[in-house]
């Protein structure tokens, strides 16, 4: 049978084809990875890392083929090209370095041996998004700051606040995180406890922005001027601090934002503006915003205009609450937006919500993300979960951020606890995460919480607080011991270095990190029983750790003093004391 010429074909299954289409190619690209839901979303990664990409490229016939990794920075005309190497079968891998922050663009592109024909290239242009280090590794203490002063009765100021930087800097933070610093509403305003009625006096909630001296552009009075705010920011500077601030988006009835554009709000059947939900909880002193109104357009430049003021004023971390209640279409417009202008600026997603909405705002531009931590207990569940975020596809795209309580959680495991319950969690979120913070107040193992819930009693989202940051009992020199080690060993500020190491023990839990540029190993084994004395052996996975099943090595316990001991190979035994230390923090000196 003869066949027509290309251009000829008419019938058949070939779907009145008159020619050959020019995007023809000879050669297939399949299971690339890494990606974000196949490539919808970029990949992250942080300045000097390496994208290793895999990809099965392969092609009809018996030629020899040849493939390349090609890329380049987002808004550069030309591409860079590395020479992808062939693993097995059809297996090829190639990776490219990325250096400055923002976007960079990749794809791949293969050819035939000897070069007979154009390159072909692959259809889609993946991309990864560079973030500052900060975004990976940083260490924050929540900031309450109308609570940092010495009167019961009224609001701390700025300086009161600048006073304060000298002791957390001493414990090893590195990041001031302040909760909405903005005029407060009186309509509706919330007393002591999250009273529906406030009494003379009583601050209300920073989360009901908004009265007759401003909105989300201007400052509680009651803590100082704009003016002070700067002193305090330059002091932050001053002391080697970035700084964080919660970007709550709402209103409260007296923002002015209630008064000027109204169409901006959900309205109940009777026009009136309706109150905000987070079921089960209601917020009636909070409007929630309608992002989908008739004049949603100039919303979201509002919002987007809030923080590019904030950053200005030297913001650099912008803590969003409650972002699963927006949508995301509207967080994936104003992140990359804020990036384009500011790719220096980092978003941390407060999202306690469903799992799979909590990873969706990671993947369409949240740098951070709060987790589930706060709710896990036992052995087996951390190790799931630890898992789930550092081992799985997860850690292309989501960094979580670590806090034992926050202003809104006291967990069961803390209320009523002892001070080792405070040490071990602090221990787990130090360790565990690249990413961790301190709620104000947990130095000092606050612990009494509101009958029936899980919430600090006297809360001071509703109240003036004043403490003694000195006070008996508190678990600062610990603090300070685990973000010094933090701080000063490498392994600690990876985020996806996490390996977890079988102890027959159930409440003991060990698990390591590794840093490969540095060569820094650290162990780390923790009792979870902070009740009793627990002992048990360890069987490390020694290939994880670049050691040898019969090698002798040091371990030096650089949480405790510094004891150091001979173990061998993979099988150890511990004893571990809560009364002594929440655990070991080894690091391991390889004597080869």
């Amino acid at each position: 049978m003869k066949m027509s010429s290309p251009g000829k074909i008419k019938k058949g299954n070939v779907s009145q084809m008159s020619r050959f289409p020019d995007n023809l190619t000879f050669f297939v690209f399949e299971n690339i990875t890494p990606l974000v839901n196949n490539g919808d979303y970029p990949l992250k990664r942080e300045p000097h890392d390496e994208v290793v990409v895999q990809a099965d490229i392969y092609r009809t016939g018996h030629e020899k083929i040849g493939a390349n990794l090609i890329y380049r920075k987002a808004g550069d005309s030309t591409w860079k090209k590395v020479a992808m190497e062939h693993i097995n079968n059809d297996l090829w891998t190639g990776k490219f370095k990325v250096d400055h922050l923002g976007l960079y663009e990749y794809s791949l592109e293969a050819y035939t041996i000897p070069f007979t024909r154009k390159t072909t290239k692959h259809d889609r242009i993946f991309k990864v998004r560079v973030d500052p280090v900060y975004a990976r590794f940083s260490t924050w203490y929540e900031m309450f700051p109308r609570s940092q002063g010495k009167h019961p009765d009224k609001s701390a100021s700025w300086q009161d606040c600048i006073k304060r930087l000298p002791d957390i800097k001493d414990m090893g933070f590195d990041t001031i995180y302040l909760v909405p610093i903005h005029p407060i509403g009186k309509k509706n305003r919330k007393g002591k406890n999250n009273s529906l009625i406030s009494l003379e006096g009583e601050p209300g909630s920073p989360y009901a922005v908004g009265n007759e001296h401003g909105g989300h552009y201007a400052v509680d009075p009651d803590i100082g001027t704009m003016e002070e705010f700067g002193q305090f920011v330059k002091a932050c500077t001053k002391h080697g601090f970035k700084l964080a601030l919660d970007i709550a988006l709402n209103s409260s009835p007296d923002h002015p934002h209630v008064k000027e554009h109204p169409e901006w709000f959900f309205h109940e059947e009777d026009g009136t503006i309706k109150c905000a939900e987070n079921p089960p909880k209601k917020y009636e002193d909070i409007y929630p915003y309608d992002f989908f109104n008739s004049k949603w357009q100039e919303l979201w430049t509002e919002i987007r205009d809030i923080i590019l003021f904030w950053a200005d004023k030297g913001v650099t971390f912008f803590r969003i609450d409650n972002p699963h209640t927006k949508p995301f279409i509207f967080w994936e417009w104003i992140i990359n937006d804020i990036k384009g202008k500011r790719p220096e600026l980092v978003f941390l997603a407060e999202a306690f919500t469903r799992p799979k909405v909590m990873h969706r705002l990671a993947k369409l531009g949240f740098d951070m993300s709060y987790t589930y931590f706060t709710w896990r207990n036992e052995k087996w569940e951390l190790e799931e979960y630890f898992k789930e975020l550092t081992a799985s596809h997860a850690r292309e795209y989501m960094r979580g951020m670590l806090f034992p309580t926050t202003p809104d959680i006291l967990p069961v495991i803390l209320q009523n606890a002892s001070p080792e319950a405070f040490t071990m969690r602090a221990f787990l979120a130090a360790t565990l995460s690249s990413l961790w913070g301190m709620y104000n107040g947990y130095e000092l193992c606050e612990t009494l919480p509101y009958p029936g819930k899980e919430e600090l009693l006297d809360s001071e989202k509703y109240q003036y607080k004043v403490r003694d940051w000195d006070a008996p009992g508190n678990i600062k020199k610990f603090i300070k011991a685990l973000n010094h080690l933090r701080n000063n060993y490498p392994a600690f500020q990876e985020y996806d270095n996490l390996v977890f190491h079988h102890c027959e023990n159930n409440q003991i839990m060990a698990y390591s990190k590794v840093d490969k540029r540095s060569g820094c190993k650290m162990l780390c084994i923790v009792n979870l029983d902070v009740k009793n004395t627990q002992s048990g052996w360890i069987d490390l996975d020694v290939g994880s750790l670049d050691l040898q099943h019969t090698q002798e090595y040091l371990v030096k316990d650089a949480l405790n003093d510094g004891e150091t001991f001979k173990w061998q190979g993979g099988h150890n035994f511990v004893i571990l004391d809560p009364a002594k230390s929440p655990g070991h923090i080894f690091q391991i000196i390889d004597r080869r």
